[in-house]
């Protein structure tokens, strides 16, 4: 977690049209919801700063399936943003290493999308 912890705060460009990675994490109360005891925002975003891609823990995401399934219950808030309109998918937090080789690969495969 520390790994993870000491990544608050960069920012850094990807490449030479100008996207750019944003990573924000902090120390939170350890809950159902925040197991691991973080707050995380793992954010691509292009040029003119709209976000494309990220994976966080900001709120909760109903797993998919039937809204009555699980009504009711409360889910991990670790998630992920497929694209720039998806309101998210459940992320499956492992390990930090993990969350942070998954989000870079979530980047390489939009930058080979944006810019061929």
């Amino acid at each position: 977690m520390e790994y993870l912890l000491g990544l608050d705060g960069k920012i850094e460009v990807q490449n030479d049209p100008g996207y750019w990675v944003k990573m924000e994490v902090t120390r939170a109360v350890v809950t159902s919801e925040r197991p691991h005891g973080i707050r995380y925002s793992l954010t691509l975003h292009a040029p003119d700063n709209t976000r494309l891609i990220g994976f966080d823990n900001a709120h909760s995401v109903r797993p998919a399936g039937s809204r009555f399934k699980h009504a009711g219950k409360k889910h991990p808030y670790d998630h992920r943003h497929r694209h720039a309109l998806d309101e998210g998918v459940l992320y499956e937090f492992d390990t930090a290493y993990q969350l942070v080789s998954d989000f870079y690969a979530e980047v390489d495969r939009v930058l080979k999308e944006v810019c061929p």
